[in-house]
């Protein structure tokens, strides 16, 4: 039998070209390899204040964006959180099994409370350990991640070796998948930092949703230097650098190469070849993606499917920890 991977992402914002290119690109071989389970991670939400008509655009326009960007309901079981009861309560099991150490170490909830932040909710303090039911209640093997999340997954081994030591075997200890990262998109403004589906600044992200003319625009205003010289060197021309690596990640060639095709030429040069680089990605992304919200009805059916099928291991999983606790 082929091993399990799971991964979920939270529908705050639509998905980048940095969200495609640094992790979805990557799943799309994977599908043949594991049994993969993709979320959408719509409880995840509301761990701080979103409307509601908010929470269910965004959930219908990120499962658009999957199956745009080729994750194959045919292979791979994609699905809406929500839609699987079972997550809810696999995490009040597990929070009956989680160190109140373990997760106030937790990076999110650290970190606001360092900054002073009030008003904090409870479920901002409790999602690592939802994020460990997403992730044990289908037995994963594995669940691909960047740097910043192994502590969630980690947290995922801890409580599920625990639980095992305490009651039985009962969940699979996930390992996170590291190595499976792809390119490393960062800010058109800044290039210091990642790009990001909740930037503030929309110039300063792409967009899976962005219109061959937006790309244009925001590229033209991407942040080089005064150098003029096309050079990959992240720590004195971020900028640059930062282009170079959008063109090898859409056009599939090396950065060397990228370099040396446009040796002697300038910024001017580095930027169109970085928009047409761009635009050949996201436009037929953006086309399915138009597709699939003119037919909702077909994209709902398609998530409904996926819950079914998830739920079908979802409920084997949860009765089996209900019987290890003793619950009737």
């Amino acid at each position: 039998m082929k091993k399990v991977l799971y991964s979920a992402t939270k529908p705050t914002g639509i998905l980048t070209l940095g969200n495609y290119l640094g992790a979805i690109k990557n799943w799309l071989p994977l599908q043949d390899e594991y049994s993969c389970y993709f979320c959408v991670a719509n409880l995840h939400a509301h761990t701080v204040e979103l409307s509601a008509s908010y929470v269910y655009d965004r959930t219908l326009q990120q499962l658009a964006l999957f199956l745009a960007c080729g994750l194959d309901p045919k292979k791979s079981v994609i699905y809406v959180q929500s839609q699987v009861k079972e997550h809810s309560e696999l995490m009040w099991l597990l929070n009956c099994n989680t160190m109140m150490g373990e997760a106030n170490r937790m990076t999110q909830y650290k970190d606001k409370v360092a900054k002073g932040v009030k008003s904090l909710s409870t479920a901002l303090y409790t999602y690592p350990v939802l994020m460990a039911a997403d992730i044990l209640l289908y037995n994963s093997n594995v669940v691909p991640v960047g740097e910043d999340q192994v502590q969630h997954v980690e947290l995922a081994r801890d409580i599920a070796n625990r639980f095992n030591h305490r009651f039985g075997e009962t969940f699979v200890v996930p390992k996170a998948m590291v190595g499976k990262v792809g390119a490393r998109i960062k800010g058109l403004l800044d290039p210091t930092t990642k790009m990001g589906k909740s930037d503030d600044d929309p110039n300063n992200v792409i967009f899976l949703t962005d219109s061959d003319e937006e790309i244009t625009k925001k590229i033209k205003r991407a942040v080089t230097d005064s150098l003029n010289n096309i050079a990959y060197d992240e720590q004195n021309q971020p900028g640059v650098s930062n282009l170079l690596s959008i063109i090898s990640a859409c056009e599939n060639v090396p950065i060397e190469e990228v370099v040396k095709s446009l040796n002697g030429q300038g910024y001017g040069a580095l930027k169109k070849r970085a928009t047409e680089a761009v635009i050949s990605v996201v436009k037929p992304i953006r086309e399915k993606f138009e597709y699939y919200m003119n037919n909702k009805d077909e994209l709902l059916n398609i998530a409904l499917l996926g819950a079914k099928k998830a739920q079908k291991v979802a409920i084997e999983t949860i009765n089996k920890a209900k019987s290890a606790m003793g619950l009737i």
